[in-house]
């Protein structure tokens, strides 16, 4: 267990906790082909730590509906499960629209608490992430006032958006790591399944991310 982390997990709910306690677990799954890829956000992560300098992520997609808010919330998470203080998560989108209701019921599902009314086009919401962690969540584009706009980390999270923001403004890195998009679950009998299963495989390489970042940091 991280240094500080029984802490963390006396404050967070038994599902959450249990959901981070499985994909620290499941580190091991990660590709040797998906490990370049997140390599980049590892060195950002771990330079900004080194520095002490506050590390800011913005996960960006192209509508701000499901990919990014499911790297928001889970990099958060993961961040804090091993132990890694200064981190800010983020997330936008090249478009309005709102969370999508299957991304937001398979994080409840992995044990995020959702605080707010599911009322009008983009509503907005409380998630506590334990000891006093709270996010808001709702739809917004990248560059939206309440995202930093400065030295920070632009995570292009899916393809199209990746093609539409060739150049972030203020980011002082921008980086390419993009992540299947459960919208093909859309359709299924059961969507919430699908959700899941890629919420998890999303967490898992984040969780991988921020484990090598603590590992590193203790050679």
């Amino acid at each position: 267990m991280y240094p500080g982390i029984r802490m963390l997990l006396n404050t967070m709910n038994e599902t959450l906790k249990t959901t981070l306690e499985a994909l620290s677990n499941e580190v091991g799954l990660v590709s040797e082909e998906r490990k370049p890829v997140l390599q980049p956000l590892v060195e950002y992560i771990l330079s900004k730590q080194r520095a002490n300098d506050p590390v800011k992520l913005n996960f960006i997609c192209t509508h701000n509906a499901r990919r990014s808010h499911i790297s928001q919330l889970l990099a958060a998470a993961t961040s804090l499960y091993a132990d890694l203080e200064n981190i800010e998560c983020y997330s936008g989108g090249t478009e309005v629209t709102q969370i999508h209701p299957n991304a937001k019921a398979a994080l409840e599902t992995l044990g995020f608490a959702f605080a707010g009314e599911d009322e009008g086009d983009n509503p907005h919401y409380l998630v506590d992430l334990g000891e006093a962690n709270m996010l808001e969540i709702f739809s917004k584009v990248y560059n939206d006032d309440d995202n930093p706009q400065r030295e920070f980390a632009a995570v292009m999270v899916c393809s199209a958006a990746e093609e539409a923001c060739p150049f972030v403004e203020g980011a002082e890195k921008r980086m390419s790591v993009t992540f299947e998009d459960p919208k093909e679950f859309d359709g299924d009998e059961d969507p919430i399944t699908g959700y899941v299963e890629r919420s998890k495989e999303i967490g898992r390489e984040l969780m991988y991310v921020m484990s090598e970042v603590s590992s590193r940091l203790e050679d």
